[in-house]
């Protein structure tokens, strides 16, 4: 019997190792493009003669070049095969969109190019449905932008008298330290096939966006040349114009109350980081620091990560961002894919670029903007820091340096603890384990917000996928209607309350593919007292629901959200006989930003649900696109087309979709910067009877304290005791720059 229970223990060591082997070989599929990868890619397309290609920069906009260069990830099958049975992984392809410009009829379309990193074939990539993209739905670029500033500087020339007497000397050219500058504002129109975008002045100083002036002008740059593109209207307190002239010819005639600006004082500069008020906290003083004491436990190969059980693969995608793939407790997979899919801010208020603005921030490549992070501040020192590079509107891959950290922390809270008190002055025993997490983290400033995005891995089998928000609010010039929209954080500015939403695709295999949804919560029950027949006992009792449709199984924001929702494999169960699972938990005070089905909802018919769970399918890999944001009426990606054919979800691989977000109606201590506390939203992924107990028990940094007889206290611990401290020896350095290589 010894030697059987010898041979079970080697098996399942073997198994475990093989596990992680093949954890490991298959991680490289998930890693983004490397820069050998995107210059092979370009060189390759570049050199087809058909294609016409040129570079992305040149200042043309009747061009045909590529606009965005990311892994094109593989068919779930085929990465099982190698993270599954360590056979060989599918060759690694690039996704490729090109805007062919120079054309009769412009198009966007998509390539797969393979195999990297010597690519010799390509194939168009369609999306479900083989929905056309239309071209006024691509990303502004910045030869776009080029051309903007260009008009813009026909329009505030014409109305430079205005301007400069409105703001108290700034203009927008010709301006030295007193500059005006501006931000656009998308959707880029009010129906398919426009290209119109509101674009807001603003002075040009730190903290540029709640320094609104009170001009916005209407810009159509729909036709491909710019000297084509028109004036459609001009806004400017209160008071619409057809055209720059006739509001300049009011503005001299007195047909328009003119507006002054506080004068511009530079020590009054209420945008900026730099201390003012009374502090008491010395400055002499350093505050608390995390420190390893004797290095990290963690182990970081490439994209590949290993942590108290945990492994997984990361990559950052250019469109979207953060995304975490093949997730291993102890070997076992908990989930194939959690990934970053959208995230909107929709806003309110009284001018017409509030009115306007329903940001959708995978439209601006929301996963390019993954800049430097500040050590100490974004992450600890003590993190690991690493570059990301992405090929996005350029024509040489750009090195983000220190983009993305890794570090294990410590929450200052313990996992478990418990005081067992005799009651009579001493106690039984103490027992408590610390509570450390592993941190992955990046961010995205999407101009003015900064989303800090996180993924925490806990020592007990849960994973908590979190947002952080801060940067600067999106303000607007006040006009007294404003305050029906907003706060009045300042002279003339107005913070227009907006919603922001996130959402995620969380690819669940709970002890495998085979998996169901069911929902638990509570009913009162009322039956009679069995000692006391003449009473009632009023309890709660479980109450599960499975569900067997897609339909029945997207929960719709305003209706009630059942307590628990739980992914579990009815093939499958622990020790005590339950079926393994694991339940999501939101953390998140969300609702819809729009009726269903009004005009610009539709691309994000997502937002409708905070929960809805499909069938997994190949074809319906995100929720959104980069092109929603300047199309969401017709977007080439609707994601209730993914619930409409009401599929059967029972005993199938299954993916839950995931919308989190808050409400913000900015308030004066948004200034100058929305602050973190109160403003993370995200969710939970816990084991519910997945494990026979709890899995941190495996823990050795558990401490248990009981007393002696002779009074004195009895430590019992695992790993040795840390007296002293340490700090990192390196200065505080931040570049912030990223360049092309």
């Amino acid at each position: 019997m010894k030697i059987l229970c010898l041979l079970l223990v080697g098996l399942a060591g073997c198994s475990a190792s093989r596990s992680r082997e093949w954890a490991h070989h298959g991680a490289p599929m998930f890693s983004d493009l490397t820069v050998r990868e995107m210059k092979a890619v370009r060189a390759y397309l570049h050199g087809i003669p058909e294609m016409q290609l040129t570079n992305a920069r040149s200042k043309t906009l009747k061009k045909n070049s590529i606009l965005l260069m990311e892994l094109h990830v593989p068919k779930k099958h085929e990465a099982l095969r190698a993270l599954d049975r360590g056979q060989a992984k599918p060759p690694r392809e690039a996704r490729v969109i090109i805007q062919f410009g120079n054309q009769t009829k412009p198009n966007i379309t998509e390539y797969i190019v393979s195999p990297l990193p010597s690519p010799n074939s390509h194939r168009v990539k369609t999306f479900k449905g083989n929905k056309p993209i239309q071209f006024e739905s691509r990303p502004i670029t910045a030869v776009e932008y080029d051309h903007i500033i260009a008009i813009l500087t026909k329009i505030t020339t014409k109305a430079h008298k205005l301007l400069f007497e409105t703001t108290g000397g700034f203009s927008f050219t010709n301006c030295s330290d007193r500059c005006l500058t501006f931000s656009d504002i998308a959707p880029r129109g009010l129906g398919p096939g426009e290209r119109s975008s509101w674009i807001m002045l603003q002075k040009f100083v730190e903290g540029y966006f709640i320094h609104p002036v009170g001009f916005e002008v209407l810009v159509n740059h729909k036709d491909l040349d710019p000297e084509n593109w028109t004036v459609e209207k001009v806004w400017y307190n209160s008071m619409y114009f057809d055209s720059v002239e006739e509001l300049v010819e009011k503005y001299e005639s007195g047909g328009v109350e003119k507006i002054k600006l506080p004068d511009h004082d530079e020590n009054d500069l209420y945008s900026t980081y730099i201390p003012r008020g009374q502090s008491n906290t010395p400055t002499d003083i350093h505050g608390p620091k995390l420190v390893e004491p004797q290095g990290p436990r963690y182990h970081i190969d490439r994209n590949f990560v290993e942590y108290a059980g945990w492994s997984f693969a990361y990559r950052v995608r250019s469109s979207a961002g953060l995304q975490v793939f093949d997730l291993r407790f102890n070997g076992e997979r908990i989930a194939y894919e959690i990934s970053l899919q959208e995230a909107i801010a929709f806003y309110a208020g009284d001018t017409p670029a509030a009115m306007q603005t329903k940001y959708i921030d995978a439209g601006w490549a929301m996963g390019t903007s993954t800049f430097e992070l500040a050590p100490g501040i974004d992450c600890p020192e003590i993190a690991t820091f690493v570059d990301l590079y992405h090929y996005y509107d350029t024509d040489k891959p750009v090195h983000h340096k220190n983009a993305l950290c890794i570090f294990e922390m410590t929450t200052a809270m313990p996992l478990r603890r418990h005081f067992n008190s005799n009651f009579q002055g001493g106690y039984n025993f103490y027992g408590g384990l610390e509570n450390t997490v592993l941190v992955l983290r990046t961010t995205s400033t999407v101009y003015n917000y900064d989303y800090i995005w996180d993924f925490l891995f806990y020592q007990n089998g849960v994973v908590e996928v979190k947002v952080s928000a801060t940067g600067y609010i999106h303000a607007t010039f006040f006009t007294p209607n404003g305050l029906h929209y907003g706060t009045r954080v300042y002279n003339y500015v107005l913070g227009n309350l907006h919603t922001h939403l996130i959402h995620y695709k969380v690819d669940l295999d709970i002890a495998g593919r085979a998996n169901s949804f069911e929902t638990l919560d509570l009913k009162f029950v009322n039956f009679t007292n069995p000692w006391s027949p003449q009473n009632f006992v009023v309890q709660s009792k479980l109450h599960r629901t499975e569900h067997k449709t897609e339909r029945s199984a997207a929960f719709r924001f305003g209706k009630k959200f059942p307590r628990y929702v739980h992914f579990k494999n009815p093939n499958e169960k622990n020790k005590w006989g339950h079926e393994k699972s694991y339940r999501i938990q939101l953390n998140s005070h969300a609702h819809s930003v729009l009726p269903r089905g009004w005009r610009e909802e539709n691309g994000i018919s997502w937002s409708r649900y905070p929960l809805a769970v499909t069938r997994h399918k190949d074809s319906e890999a995100t929720s959104s696109s980069i092109y929603t944001q300047n199309n969401p009426w017709e977007p080439e990606v609707s994601f209730e087309d993914y619930i409409r054919n009401n599929e059967d979800i029972v005993n199938q691989d299954l993916v839950a979709w995931v919308t989190v977000g808050f409400l913000h109606v900015p308030h004066s201590e948004d200034i100058p910067n929305t602050a973190t506390p109160g403003n993370a939203v995200g969710f939970f992924l816990r084991p519910f009877n997945f494990f026979d107990e709890d899995p941190s028990l495996a823990s050795r940094s558990t401490v248990i304290v009981r007393q002696g007889k002779d009074g004195k206290p009895k430590v019992q611990r695992w790993t040795p005791e840390v007296i002293g401290h340490c700090v990192t020896d390196k200065p505080f350095f931040y570049n912030g720059t990223y360049a092309g290589v």
